[in-house]
């Protein structure tokens, strides 16, 4: 497994050497390699994993995308990444957005300080934003044929199948545990 000490920034990490034992990088929010029987793992509790497959040149990408990787826009830049070290047409791209904070839930009531003004086109209620439409967008912008993204649709806030920060903060239970989404070339 290759894991990432995750920073919510947009620092990619490509593996090219084959792996003898497990590894985490420091520092980084998403991985890519195209190297069979590595699993790629990212974890979150209300941020998405963005999980990416080129079928054509068998390459793989898990990416941590919380509001912040949004901001930064990783997704595109994961995309780019691809194309420039391996090849990857974006249009050959399989993507799947884990369950995550769902616009029932993704309230930022500080959101003209945090946001970029484009977001607000996605903002559901007042102080509500869908950012699962913000990375299909930014995914499609990419490059990304809108039929091969797969959104799960479920938040982890409202569901207790998931660890939610946000839930865990609301009900004062302190820390949480993180969900972990894992992307492999068999």
């Amino acid at each position: 497994l290759l894991t990432a000490r995750q920073v919510h920034g947009q620092r990619v990490y490509c593996l090219k050497e084959s792996l003898e034992e497990d590894r985490e990088v420091d520092g980084f929010d998403a991985l890519i390699t195209n190297l069979a029987g590595v699993g790629l793992v990212v974890q979150q509790a209300d941020c998405q994993a963005v999980l990416l497959f080129d079928p054509r040149r068998e390459v793989i990408a898990a990416v941590h995308c919380g509001w912040r990787g949004s901001v930064l826009q990783i997704v595109q830049q994961v995309v780019e990444v691809m194309s420039d070290n391996y090849g990857t047409v974006a249009a050959d791209l399989q993507a799947v957005i884990s369950p995550s904070l769902g616009p029932c839930c993704a309230e930022f009531v500080n959101f003209r300080g945090e946001l970029p003004e484009e977001f607000q086109q996605f903002m559901v209620r007042d102080n509500y934003f869908d950012f699962w439409q913000i990375t299909r967008a930014q995914l499609t912008a990419a490059g990304v044929v809108e039929a091969h993204i797969r959104t799960a649709g479920r938040c982890t806030c409202c569901s207790d199948d998931y660890f939610s920060y946000r839930r865990a903060t609301r009900m004062g239970s302190g820390p949480t545990g993180r969900n972990c989404s894992v992307i492999a070339l068999l």
